[in-house]
């Protein structure tokens, strides 16, 4: 945007400056634009384990294997990330869940031909259980190399795999309500996820040790309670300026705003066992935000955050089982309820936002995975102690996720 200020030759140097100062402003309403899109459609981003047969450790094949990749139009969804051992699945835009699951079917496929060639499996879940981070090599690449240098061994440690959903929002300010009012439902979406039990060999006795490697990097945690885009925009320019931040990728809040795209981003879910389990769980993003952005039930202070961090725990440790601190108007209206009962609750009330019978199926699911308290993280302990052997679960884990038949909870 532009003043135009040579459209009156007769125009004052007064209105000229003015014009200017005007101009001025315009551009610096320009400093972190936000992307306009379709509302409440989504999009999944799922970091995938790449395994060798012989033990099922990593297997640093990602760079080969996107060369295998075909047709070759799907490399453009399908990307390397820092370590690698891990390979991204980048799903379109979608606004029905069974489509998304059938555009993921059409991926997986595309991956496990590659993987053939390259005598390696593919797997979902949140962190490799006995893999060692010193022994993880660094993906070639400009940012890549940097971010090594930057964060040391950090770097190496962030080999641990996650699910990222991006729900449309069509302004800025939309942005940061949904953002602010996800936090809200971080413990459901840790807890519905939870798959990483097993970290460096041991029973980690949490759902998601995932989710305490990411908390590890500055600039992690939750986006500060700013609720108007130009807000934001002038703390991120301030961040840009002294050099702590040089995109919105240097955030690494466990949601957070991407403007490029016009979403909003869920960065807590470990990767699930299975591409259904990630598509529902997309599809649940979706219908809380149709709830959120129409009912608008948060008001954000700045005491938003204050149980944030105990409810966070109470998910990665426990997972359903966890509780759940409430902050109500007043202290005697403060309560604590289990993650799974407020799940369940939010799914009741989420059926008028349903839209056709996948969404239905997707509340269905996920009342079943609550009332039975059902996991990914429990599936891999209950394998592990029928087998006796991480490398024998890391197999058959790699099954689920390639395609063989699930078993009924997963379905």
């Amino acid at each position: 945007m532009r003043a135009d200020a040579n459209k009156d030759d007769a125009m004052s140097e007064n209105t000229q400056d003015n014009s200017a100062q005007a101009g001025a402003g315009a551009a610096a309403a320009e400093i972190l634009p936000f992307t306009s899109s379709t509302p409440f459609t989504m999009g999944i981003e799922l970091e995938l384990q790449l395994v060798n047969r012989r033990n099922y450790n990593l297997a640093s094949d990602a760079v080969d294997l996107l060369t295998w990749i075909e047709p070759r139009d799907l490399q453009k969804q399908i990307k390397l990330e820092m370590t690698q051992g891990m390979i991204e699945l980048n799903s379109d835009v979608h606004t029905r869940v069974d489509h998304l699951i059938e555009e993921l079917k059409g991926l997986r496929a595309a991956l496990n031909r590659g993987a053939q060639y390259l005598n390696i499996d593919v797997s979902g879940g949140g962190a490799h259980p006995f893999q060692h981070w010193n022994e993880q090599r660094i993906t070639p690449s400009e940012r890549f190399f940097h971010l090594h240098e930057k964060y040391g061994y950090l770097a190496k440690t962030f080999t641990v795999f996650g699910q990222h959903i991006h729900i449309g929002v069509p302004n800025g300010d939309d942005a940061l309500y949904l953002t602010h009012a996800f936090s809200r439902f971080v413990p459901h979406f840790i807890a519905l996820s939870a798959a990483s039990p097993f970290y460096q060999g041991a029973d980690t006795r949490f759902e998601s040790s995932r989710s305490n490697v990411v908390r590890a990097f500055p600039l992690s945690g939750t986006a500060p309670t700013l609720t108007r885009w130009s807000d934001f925009e002038s703390y991120y320019d301030e961040l840009l300026r002294m050099g702590i931040v040089a995109s919105m990728k240097d955030f690494y809040w466990d949601i957070r705003p991407k403007p490029e795209y016009g979403t909003v981003e869920i960065r807590v879910c470990d990767t699930p066992l299975t591409i259904e389990h990630a598509a529902h769980l997309g599809c649940y993003a979706q219908l809380l935000a149709r709830w959120i952005l129409t009912e608008r039930p948060f008001v954000i202070t700045n005491d938003f955050y204050l149980l944030y961090q105990y409810n966070r725990f109470e998910a990665s440790r426990y997972g359903l089982n966890g509780s759940m601190a409430l902050h109500g108007s007043t202290p005697a209206t403060s309560s604590k309820l289990p993650i799974y009962q407020h799940l369940l609750d939010h799914l009741q009330d989420l059926q008028r936002y349903t839209q056709n019978e996948a969404e239905q199926l997707t509340i269905k699911r996920l009342r079943h995975l609550a009332e039975d308290r059902l996991s990914d993280a429990a599936w891999l302990r209950q394998t592990f102690t029928e087998r006796g052997s991480l490398n024998d679960m890391m197999r058959l884990s790699s099954e689920l996720w390639m395609g063989q038949e699930p078993p009924p909870y997963f379905q």
